[in-house]
């Protein structure tokens, strides 16, 4: 009998936005066709937790929510750190496959309405962070910005079954697209990304249009229970 593989720490987080008579979409990325994991399935942006991610020199770089705070909201055995570091690995996630970010300067203004050019360097920047050149701390550093974590929403928490020769543990979350952000179009490790309501991409699923995984489904159900963009943000508290 074959043993049973760990699960690895994991992120994962569904971007949502207004649309059409106060309904809503989310974003959602189609995975490249030669993807060792998951090859050419929709999801929602997310990946692996990094040690750097909970490192010392990333909490300093944290604005809106506490170590304690995300370890109480995680009801985990974690420490507090690595808590933390679920949400930070679901904004660095966001930000390397989809070029979508949460970070702010030391008065909290979104870093993409300055006009000094960090937009554009933000922009050069992600595709070094996505192939491993350089790591988010030292992004907000040289930059002197901060993850602003309290845009996030907890969601839920799931496991890959036993029976997986790869396996899971991701923690979701939820957040509204922020103001004057536009998703890439594809990235490194995304063939596309497209915006589609909770209804259709479940109709997408059952047909096998898209391929999904069981927790994308689960996700995208408990959001369809949320008539109207209303309903789900004020459900949710997004900013």
């Amino acid at each position: 009998m074959s043993a049973i593989a760990v699960p690895s720490k994991a992120s994962t987080i569904i971007l949502a936005r207004p649309h059409a008579r106060d309904g809503f979409e989310v974003l959602m990325t189609r995975r490249l066709s030669d993807m060792q994991v998951l090859a050419g399935f929709l999801v929602f942006p997310g990946g692996g937790v990094e040690e750097v991610d909970w490192s010392d020199r990333m909490l300093l770089r944290c604005r809106g929510l506490s170590p304690a705070q995300a370890q109480q909201i995680l009801g985990t055995e974690m420490s507090p750190e690595q808590s933390m570091g679920h949400w930070v690995a679901a904004v660095r996630e966001l930000f390397e496959e989809a070029g979508v970010h949460f970070f702010v300067s030391d008065r909290g203004i979104a870093a993409h309405v300055a006009q000094d050019g960090t937009a554009e360097r933000l922009a050069e920047k992600r595709g070094a962070l996505s192939i491993g050149q350089l790591d988010l701390p030292s992004l907000l550093e040289s930059e002197k910005l901060y993850c602003d974590l309290g845009r996030l929403a907890y969601l839920f928490h799931r496991v890959t079954p036993d029976k997986h020769a790869v396996r899971f543990d991701t923690r979701f979350y939820l957040a509204a697209l922020p103001e004057n952000q536009t998703p890439l179009t594809s990235s490194e490790e995304v063939a596309e990304t497209l915006w589609i309501t909770p209804e259709a991409a479940i109709e997408q699923s059952e047909s096998g249009r898209f391929p999904m995984m069981p927790p994308t489904i689960i996700a995208l159900r408990m959001l369809a229970q949320h008539g109207s963009w209303h309903d789900l943000a004020s459900a949710y508290r997004l900013l």
